[in-house]
């Protein structure tokens, strides 16, 4: 490939920048050879010529394709340089938020400084057992590796990581070992991940410091060993640490801190504790006040230090050690604030000996203040004849206090470590480890000293290890593939570690200067000038004769000499050391033991050396004592060790980047970022990879992603390879630039940018052809359309100008007639109005006239009739006066007579004497009601009778005066010689009547006005009514609603705490299980221990039918397990079981807390469905009639309840026409005042004869049951007596009484006893009588102590009555008293109501009552007559000898035995046999032809007939056999799919045998009679059936393992990878991680068929046997939870399945799921409900992601996902071709700006292990027992069916 083809126009490349160190550019014009220039067009539309080199022809670098930018794994880009790289993790930081990318083998971390949500467990979990490539880079996927190699290998690992100070190193370390310690923490060992985290604090407090690059800067290296055992668990650490920044003591630059715990102990001086160490604040101590600001923002040292001591604790640190600690790190500050005066010259220094600061100093530590005060300004120094003592200058004396403070100090950083290490170790054997390398990157500060030589020289081994490391991985893959490949070469500094550590390197020379005795650090320069300037590594810098240069990897750095040698020599004086050995402190004086006799060790924790003393003068020593260790030499052979270590194990390498140094998140500095990038060695590893074939694609893949190029004749050859191969050939002239492997084609850098180019050539000229026709189909499609358009429109054009001339000839004409009609309309209508007014003046005229004569009569006649009604109302109303007052009155007095009768009544009606003479008289009282009853209707007949009397005479009289008016009028006729006196008279009656109307005119208007008054006041009155019905209403109406709504709120939330309750009850259950388990391993190790050790157990002390269980009816005592103990640690041994004894006590104690938890949640859920059941029963009650006494009663009640109601209403519609008649009268107001209080006084009189009615009511309805049962019992002796006896003695003494009697009526006269010749006589009968009537007088013994406490028991219920009474009292008040404010009618209304609602409330409490002991009753009497019919057996029947139980059953009965009662009868010591064959060695298909959950049906069989001989020591132990049983079978196939469902089955089936034979009333709704004969008699199982219940939750809990345990490796693989449309989705290009050296051997692929098949076998299985359907729903629900969880987990944290057609194929995959269910009838079981986050997440795969519409649309669609979700998905999605548009960052702030108001959880993943609480509804079953056939494949020969 030319150059000429590859910078073409539109190409993009890089060109250098000096601000983003590379900028992208577009090449505007074609490169031809030889040209001077290049033309390029910049990202701001600038236009720029890039001058060519065309001697070295350096053309600048190719950028990728944009479908490969933002890659996982950088060697997945095309084009491999630094630009590139830079880029791809510019990208992902800034745009997609991920701070993880691979390079190769490098995992690549930038800090975000910001806490991102990608730690959590969960996420843990989704990263565990996944392969290096299948996941989005993470820092877990390197550990798992790691983990994964380990255990596939078997081969040590390491994780090394580093970086410069900020980068987060120590973070990244952390989260390595929680992964480890999550993924392999052993459930017997403390986790090892608290033990190194409670290290963490205390490590940061004494090695971590402020720099000016980090606020917590490691200033030390550390190697964690993770030791794990064969099983691949935790067992134990170990920790190294290197090269501690001693100097830091003593000295810190500007703007730097001290090591941290100097801060935390001076913030904390006012802990009392702390009191006598001397301290105040840090500003007044000279070591920690040297660079300015002694705090820090955002930290809290107080706080800190609580942290420290709290994690001193964890470790196992004493308090006292903890004091010392302090007290030590105390005397170091003191220490620095010593003050020293010079004397004679500046040659001698002493200090005061009252200085306060040595004081402290000596008494902190314990030693002699004289010696210290003496040998801290003296140097005593020792030659071959004599030993004299020298004073120190005052830099001398600081020196060697510097030297002090800083040895002690690493004395004590040293014993921490060591006591650290000692907390994590382990006495199990090691297997293999994994170590953690948290170590400095590469330093280069303006200054750069020894600390920073020693940091650097270890960067370059660590190089080096890195470079051969990653040429051997590339050399493996070449020789994998059978690809020839030659040397490729790569940097190897081996040059720079040869000039450190080479013979006269710069470390011997160091050294070499070292033992001279006046050696400086400028005559050590001097020499690494003379020896190392012709080195191409070393260099002399031109301004400067005290430093060097040394060209590292990473940059050149410039070295200052100050210093070098005396923090190389690490001098400490022995005077010194000597005096801190002699402290009185233990500890202190520990520091510094032993320290001058230790041989040199290879185990290095740490960067100091042991102590030697210098001296000013040449020291002449034996010459056999070994000379001292520097501290170059040290760190060299520690440095020499770990690098053996790493090189013994798989390196694993994680490089941490700072992307700013201002500490911002998300900021990208692209100068920090390359400087970093190229000292890490992540350049290195590009450039190694582009040197030989980086880019890799198998050939499916390749086949896959570019079939376009290829032609339609090869498409359809079977051998891939082959075609592959041919297009490559066709493409690429160069066979050099790619190779083919045995399973993938091999490129090199830049050809897989090529083939993307040619294939996107391709894909544009196929799109443009699709282009050009789809758009000529639509202009023609569009012609058309215009065209017919235009014809329609042509068409109703000229049809509307026809019509539009027809309207018009048509308006005209009907104009004229118009015209015509209306003129003749005019002319008619001015005659009609003539004619109409000559009549209207006629009719007026006439009228006036008529109505004078009319009004003249009327007036006449009305004054008649006005002077009647006045005369007859002012009687009226006089008579109503006196009416009313003699009514109240009367009311009055009677009442007051009745509430004194009413008193004495309840007085009488409280003693029993009344209650006897109601009893006696109240037959009487019932005919006398009668009586009274008939003469009432007599009296009815006699009043009709006399008004039928007075109607006819009525009427006679009538006729009678008729006839007389006829006689009358006919005098009057012919009398008319007295018409002139009549005239006169009627003149005269004519003046007085006219003197009458005036008067009446006067008193009708008076009238008219009062009328008046009264309607305004009626209306008014009408108005205030009509407003209170309505408050009164929209009071009731709100009441109603608030109530409906309160009730349902309580509702939800009960059903909601209930369900919490269940799912939180059910993870107790779950973690008592796995602490049974753990138990069991415990036992299982200790077993294994003791066989190992020699010991073993006798058979006798084992049993498998033990007790596993811990409930309280079968669970061992806790003493016998201690005893268990003492003897295995007896066995084992003290010491070797000292840890298994303390943890498993530990267990147990833990075991018996979650019992007690345990029994009060079940208690909690007991009380909840009893109250749901209680309501449930009484409604079912309510709806049942048992027999003809609850119809008597109900008829009875009815009947009064109507009568009464009857009267009520009558009473009620009296009242409301008195209020009508007194609303309409409206006579004045004391009238109404009389009416209201009326009304009052009948509604008390009502409530009183509602009291005296209902006790009547209540009396007769007693007398009458009463009556009832006498006439319905028997006039048998014996039941006579059993009725007297029942209710006072217990079933017992009644079953003894009963078999007395019932044997001496049943004696003959001649009788003679079983078994026997002699007859029974009348004396042995009287003998026996005798003996009936000492037992009766027993009993009437015991029946009057019950009588006596029976009596009692009714005093207190009397008392409980009375106080009772009186709070109705008080309320009937306060009833009245709210009832006042409201208007009459509706008080009157209200309170009947009331009281109506009270009384049938009271009438079926009553009744409940009532019929609760009828039930328990008939239940005594049933089991008294079963015990009197089995005495009565056992005398009349013989024992039968006892049978054999081999050979008498057949195997297999085909008919049905006509005696048997579904009962299966075995001896004692067969039960063992029994578990065995039925429960440990029953295989599933043994009993598949059978009845389904066949074993729980034997089981309730045996406990049936051990219920039936009343043997509860047998229904205990088949129980407790058989729930053992099924635990040992469950544990010995706990991963059986098969055998878990069909022990799930057959438990729950036992337990509802349980319930529906009960016996309880609520189970048996369903029965048949048949099988309420099969019922339990005698034990109340509801104990077991709750342990049978816990039993089904475990079992429960193991069959959803096992089937996620199937169904989790399919999940991500069918639902997202396979492709169920065949060529949708597109292949990208692959990097490192996605190699065959990465992952395990063999294809994992799965498709969804694979899945459905399995769901499938799942449901056959649990159909065939016999599992509830509502079960099987659950857990298909829990299943497709988990499918949806795992499936969405890995779309988020999977980059390469983030696309449009990944969404298609998901939604294709969901819908498929759907199908299954649906074709399942599991419509209603909610698992379709769990797949919503998942179709929501395929949407918003497949939605349009551009405009703010588009962001509404995706808020209000995706409402199952949370916000996190969303972004975490928007900020994945890839498109995988080029014409798809990515997700720009302007449109995700958009989607997180319209989710500011959701409240959504921070949790980014779902819990896949989350588990629903299952609920077990009780399914009775219609197989009765006596149709159960045993098949003889069982072996249960020894069963008797009964």
């Amino acid at each position: 490939m030319s150059t000429a083809q590859l910078y073409t126009k539109c190409t993009k490349v890089w060109i250098p920048d000096p601000d983003e160190v590379w900028r992208s550019a577009e090449i505007i014009k074609d490169y031809k050879e030889g040209d001077e220039s290049l033309h390029l067009k910049l990202e701001d539309e600038t236009v720029y010529e890039y001058p060519v080199d065309l001697q070295g022809k350096e053309l600048p670098l190719l950028r990728n394709p944009d479908i490969l930018v933002g890659e996982n794994d950088l060697t997945a880009l095309s084009y491999l340089h630094e630009p590139a790289v830079l880029h791809n993790l510019k990208v992902r930081f800034l745009e997609s938020n991920h701070i993880y990318t691979y390079c190769g083998i490098v995992l690549v971390a930038i800090n975000p400084y910001e806490q991102l949500p990608i730690y959590e467990e969960d996420v843990i979990y989704a990263y565990s057992g996944q392969n290096m490539g299948d996941m989005d880079p993470h820092i877990f996927a390197v550990a798992e590796e790691a983990y994964k190699q380990m255990a596939r290998d078997e081969k040590n690992q390491s994780i090394i990581v580093s970086g410069e100070s900020g980068a987060g190193k120590t973070v990244s370390a952390k989260y390595a070992m929680r992964f480890l310690a999550t993924v392999g923490g052993s459930p017997s060992e403390t986790s090892i991940e608290a033990k190194v985290l409670a290290s963490s604090p205390i490590m940061e407090a004494f090695g971590n410091a402020k720099t000016t690059r980090n606020d917590n800067s490691s200033r030390f290296g550390k190697y964690i060993q993770i030791g794990f055992d064969k099983r691949y668990h935790i067992i134990g650490a170990n920790m190294r640490t290197y090269l501690l920044e001693k100097s830091r003591v003593v000295f810190q630059a500007e703007d730097e801190r001290n090591y941290r715990i100097f801060y935390q102990l001076c913030a904390s001086v006012n802990l009392p504790e702390l009191k006598d160490l001397g301290l105040t604040c840090a500003e007044d101590f000279f070591y920690t006040s040297q660079g300015g600001d002694t705090s820090i923002s955002g930290v809290d040292d107080a706080d800190d230090f609580e942290k420290t001591r709290h994690a001193f604790t964890l470790l196992g640190v004493k308090e006292s050690h903890q004091m010392t600690i302090f007290r030590i790190i105390a005397a170091i500050l003191h220490l620095g604030n010593l003050e020293i005066r010079t004397e004679h010259s500046n040659e001698a220094c002493t200090i005061l000996s009252e200085d306060e600061h040595l004081n402290n100093f000596c008494s902190l530590l314990g030693v002699e203040y004289s010696q210290m005060q003496h040998w801290l300004c003296h140097l005593k120094l020792v030659t071959t004849a004599e030993t004299y003592v020298k004073n120190m200058s005052w830099q001398q004396v600081v020196n060697t206090r510097d030297a002090l403070a800083k040895h002690i100090y690493a004395q004590l950083f040293k014993w921490i470590v060591q006591h650290i290490n000692k907390a994590l170790h382990t006495t199990v054997k090691q297997h293999s480890f994994i170590g953690v390398l948290d170590i400095y990157g590469f330093e280069t500060f303006e200054v750069n000293s020894f600390e920073q030589f020693c940091i650097n020289y270890a960067n370059e081994k660590l190089q080096q290890q890195f470079n051969l490391h990653v040429f051997k991985l590339e050399q493996e893959e070449y020789m994998k593939e059978g690809i020839p490949w030659t040397l490729i070469d790569f940097y190897d500094n081996q040059p720079c570690i040869d000039l450190i550590e080479a013979k006269l390197g710069i470390l011997d020379l160091l050294d070499e200067e070292c033992k001279v005795p006046k050696g400086t650090d400028q005559n050590w320069v001097q020499k690494l000038y003379d020896r190392h300037t012709g080195s191409q590594h070393f260099q002399k810098p031109r301004m400067s004769n005290t430093s060097f240069i040394i060209l590292h990897f990473a940059d050149k750095v410039e070295y200052e000499s100050e210093g070098f040698l005396e923090k190389n020599r690490d001098t400490v004086y022995e005077e010194q050391i000597n005096i801190l050995r002699a402290s009185k402190y233990q500890m202190v004086a520990s520091l510094f033991q032993d320290e001058k006799d230790a041989a040199p060790t290879t185990s290095i924790r740490k960067g100091t050396a042991k102590i030697s003393i210098r001296s000013t003068r040449p020291v002449i020593k034996s010459a056999n004592k070994e000379h001292k260790k520097t501290v170059g030499h040290q760190f060299r052979n520690s440095l020499h060790l770990l690098m053996e270590t790493l090189n013994a194990t798989t390196p694993h390498y994680v490089r941490c980047i700072k992307p700013n140094d201002e500490k911002l998140s998300f900021k990208f500095d692209p100068k920090r970022v390359v400087q970093q990038l190229r000292a890490c060695g992540v350049l290195e590893t590009i450039r190694i990879s582009a040197a030989g074939f980086p880019s890799r694609w198998s050939y499916h893949d390749f086949f896959n992603r570019y079939r376009v190029l290829m032609k339609k004749r090869d498409l359809f050859k079977i051998d891939k390879k082959q075609i592959c191969q041919t297009l490559l050939e066709e493409l690429i002239k160069d066979p050099d630039k790619f190779q083919v492997g045995r399973t993938k084609i091999f490129f090199r850098s830049g050809q897989v940018a090529y083939l993307e180019k040619v294939r996107a050539a391709k894909l544009r000229a196929a799109m443009i052809m699709i282009q050009k026709t789809v758009r000529g189909w639509l202009q023609r499609v569009k012609y058309k359309r215009l065209r017919q358009a235009a014809v329609v429109i042509q068409r109703y054009t000229r049809g509307f100008l026809a019509r539009r001339l027809a309207e018009h000839l048509r308006r005209t004409r009907a104009a004229i007639i118009f015209q015509k009609q209306y003129r003749m309309l005019r002319i008619f209508r001015a005659f009609q109005g003539v004619r109409s007014a000559t009549i209207t003046i006629q009719a007026f005229a006439r009228g006036m006239f008529v109505r004078r004569i009319y009004r003249k009569i009327l007036v006449e006649h009305k004054a008649t009739i006005l002077q009647k009604y006045a005369r007859g109302w002012l009687a009226r109303t006089r008579f109503h006066q006196i009416r009313g007052a003699t009514i109240v009155l009367q009311c009055y007095y009677r009442r007051m007579k009745a509430r004194q009768e009413l008193k004495a009544l309840k007085i009488e009606a409280r003693s029993a004497q009344h209650l006897k003479k109601l009893n006696v008289g109240m037959e009487n009282k019932v005919v006398q009601l009668q009586r009274k009853i008939d003469e009432q209707n007599k009296e009815y007949k006699l009043l009709n009778e006399q008004l039928s009397a007075l109607t006819s005479a009525h009427s006679s009289e009538v006729e009678k005066l008729k006839k007389e008016l006829m006689q009358y009028q006919q005098s009057h006729q012919g009398d008319s010689s007295q018409l002139l006196s009549f005239q006169e008279e009627l003149e005269h009656l004519r003046l007085e009547l006219e003197k009458a109307y005036g008067e009446r005119k006067i008193v009708e208007d008076s009238y008219i006005k009062e009328k008046d008054l009264l309607r305004k006041r009626i209306s008014n009155l009408e108005e205030e009514n009509a407003l209170l019905k309505q408050e009164k209403s929209t009071y009731l109406y709100q009441y109603e609603d608030e109530l409906t709504q309160s009730m349902i709120e309580e509702n939800s939330q009960m059903k909601k705490e209930l369900e919490e309750e269940r799912s939180r009850y059910q993870n107790l259950v779950k973690e008592y299980s796995r602490l049974e388990q753990s138990y069991d391993n415990l036992q299982d190790e200790m077993v294994f221990m003791k066989q190992t050790a020699g010991h073993r157990r006798s058979p006798s002390n084992q049993s498998s039918l033990e007790s596993d269980s811990n409930y309280p009816s079968i669970s061992t005592s806790e003493t016998g397990d201690t005893e268990d103990v003492i003897h295995q640690v007896e066995e084992i041994g003290v010491e070797k079981a000292a840890m298994d004894m303390t943890v498993f006590l530990k267990l147990q104690k833990r075991v018996r807390e979650l019992e007690q938890e345990r029994k009060k949640l079940q208690t909690q859920i007991e009380k909840t469905e009893q109250v749901s059941k209680k309501s449930q029963v009484i409604e079912m009650k309510s709806e049942v009639t048992s027999d003809h006494e609850d119809f008597a009663y109900n008829s009875l009640k009815r009947q009064e309840l109507e009568s009464e109601n009857k009267k009520l209403k009558n009473e009620l519609n009296e009242l409301r026409k008195a209020i009508a008649d007194g609303a309409t009268q409206n006579n004045s107001s004391s009238d109404v005042q009389d009416s209201y209080n009326l009304l009052l006084n009948q509604l008390k009189s009502a409530n009183e004869e509602l009291e005296v009615r209902k006790e009547e009511v209540l009396i007769l309805r007693t007398q009458i049951m009463k009556a009832d049962q006498q006439k319905g019992t028997k006039n048998t002796v014996t039941e006579r007596v059993m009725d007297f006896l029942f209710p006072f003695c217990c079933w017992k003494f009644t079953d003894c009484l009963s078999d007395a009697i019932s044997a001496l009526e049943s004696i003959p006269t001649d009788a003679s006893w079983p078994n026997s010749d002699k007859h029974i006589g009348q004396e042995d009968v009287i003998e026996a009588y005798q003996g009936m009537c000492e037992t009766n007088r027993l009993l009437e013994a015991q029946l009057q102590d019950q009588r006596r406490e029976h009596e009692e028991e009714v005093e207190a219920l009397k008392k409980q009555v009375d106080a009772m009474k009186e709070d109705m009292e008080k309320q009937q008040q306060a009833f009245l008293q709210t009832t006042l404010q409201l208007s009459p009618e509706v008080q009157v209304e209200f309170g009947i109501q009331q009281e109506i609602t009270r009384l049938t409330n009271e009438n079926l409490d009553l009744k409940e009552m009532l019929e609760n002991l009828e039930s328990n009753e008939m239940k005594l009497k049933k089991q008294l007559k079963f015990y009197m019919k089995k005495l009565k057996e056992s005398k009349t029947t013989i024992p039968t000898e006892r049978w054999q139980h081999k050979g008498k059953m057949q195997a297999v009965v085909q008919r049905k035995e006509k005696d048997f009662q579904g009962m299966l009868e075995y001896f004692k010591e067969d039960e063992p046999l029994l578990i065995r064959n039925l429960i440990i060695d029953l295989k599933p298909q043994a009993v598949s032809a059978s009845v389904p959950c066949l074993p729980a049906y034997i089981l309730y069989m045996c406990i049936r007939h051990a219920d039936y001989i009343s043997d509860d020591q047998k229904v205990h132990s088949l129980l407790t056999s058989s729930i053992n049983g099924i635990k040992k079978v469950l544990k010995k196939h706990n991963d059986d799919f098969e055998i878990t469902s069909f022990w799930l089955a057959n438990t729950c089936r036992l337990r509802h045998c349980l319930k529906q034979y009960s016996g309880e009333e609520c189970f048996m709704t369903q029965n048949t009679p048949k099988q309420n004969e099969h019922c339990l008699k005698n034990f109340d199982l509801s104990e077991y059936c709750q342990v049978l219940s816990h039993l089904s939750i475990q079992i429960y809990q193991q069959l959803i393992k096992v089937a996620e345990g199937i169904l989790q490796p399919m999940i991500a693989s069918a639902m997202l990878e396979n492709e169920s449309i065949q060529g949708l989705s597109g292949v990208k290009p692959m990097g490192y991680r996605n190699r065959s050296s990465s992952m395990a051997d063999g294809d994992s692929s799965y498709s969804l068929d694979a899945v459905i098949r399995q769901l499938n076998m799942f449901h056959s299985i649990m159909c065939d046997q016999g599992l509830d359907p509502q079960i099987a729903q659950q857990i298909f629900r829990q299943l497709f939870y988990m499918i949806s969880a795992v499936t969405l987990n890995n779309l988020l944290l999977r980059k390469d399945v983030c696309s449009w057609s990944t969404g298609m194929q998901l939604r294709f995959n969901i819908n498929q799921l759907e199908e299954w269910l649906h074709g399942k009838n599991m419509q209603q079981s909610g698992a379709a409900q769990t797949l919503e986050p998942l179709i929501q997440a395929a949407q918003l795969l497949q939605l349009k992601k551009k405009t703010s519409e588009d962001a509404e649309a995706i808020c209000s669609l995706c409402t199952s996902l949370t916000t996190q979700q969303i972004v975490k998905i928007l900020n994945l999605y890839t498109p995988t071709h080029e014409f798809e548009e990515r997700v720009t960052v302007a449109f995700i702030r958009d989607i997180q700006t319209h989710l500011q108001e959701r409240n959504d959880p921070p949790q980014l993943l779902l819990d896949f292990k989350h588990m629903f609480p299952v609920l077990f509804p009780f399914s009775p079953s219609s197989i009765t027992m006596d149709s159960i056939h045993l098949p003889a494949s069982l072996n249960l020969e020894f069963l008797r069916k009964v």
